[in-house]
């Protein structure tokens, strides 16, 4: 036994030498265009400004500290009150645009699928990792929780707009896989603009291979 602590302390010494890390860092973008899901579906319209709580968005379909479980957390029965880690979503017309081209269509416009704010400036916004801040000028910030998954429902919302396309419900499951943009939670209060500069600050990153 008198061994086993020292042991340890080795295979961690170990562990930490060999594990490949990215480092913190930050980088910085703006605020392309705000949006609200303020009616009785998650689809969106583009406003000015959003108001951010602790709640999320106020007046805002997803707005609320918890919400119910759904097909996303199958370890749940379906309806258990869990916290809120969806708040918002977040997305960047340049993956929308290479989705779109994946399907074969002209465009998708970000409040078809629930958008709330359209990132610019950010390379790869949908593979930033868990716990990234964003921190915006006027003092809010948003807690990125991680990738938002394509779904079937998000699929028909475009499909609606593409006449004769009703491959895209399940097509762009398959085409927006990873680059569906990400979900957050607002770590602090305040009033977001359209036009906004913000910094991503960055955690360091490494792969768990428990």
């Amino acid at each position: 036994m008198r061994f086993l602590k020292p042991l340890v302390i080795f295979l961690y010494t170990v562990i930490e030498t060999f594990m490949e890390t990215i480092p913190p860092r930050k980088t910085a973008g703006t605020i392309d265009a705000l949006f609200i899901a303020d009616g009785d579906t998650f689809t969106s319209r583009e406003t000015a400004s959003l108001v951010l709580t602790f709640e999320g968005i106020i007046g805002d379909y997803h707005h609320g500290a918890t919400r119910l479980s759904g097909g996303r957390e199958p370890w749940y029965k379906r309806g258990t009150e869990i916290r809120n880690e969806r708040q918002l979503s977040l997305l960047s017309k340049v993956e929308l645009d290479v989705v779109a081209q994946r399907l074969n269509i002209p465009e998708i416009k970000p409040e078809w699928i629930g958008c709330n704010v359209l990132l610019g400036g950010v390379e790869n916004l949908s593979f930033m990792p868990p716990r990234t801040n964003l921190m915006f000028k006027g003092g809010a910030t948003i807690r990125i929780d991680g990738n938002n998954g394509p779904c079937k429902v998000s699929g028909r919302a475009i499909a609606e707009h593409h006449e004769g396309r009703d491959d895209i419900t399940t097509g762009f499951s398959r085409e927006a896989q990873h680059i569906r943009g990400l979900v957050g939670w607002v770590e602090k209060p305040g009033v977001i603009h359209k036009g906004e500069g913000f910094v991503a600050r960055l955690p360091e990153q490494w792969i768990y291979q428990g």
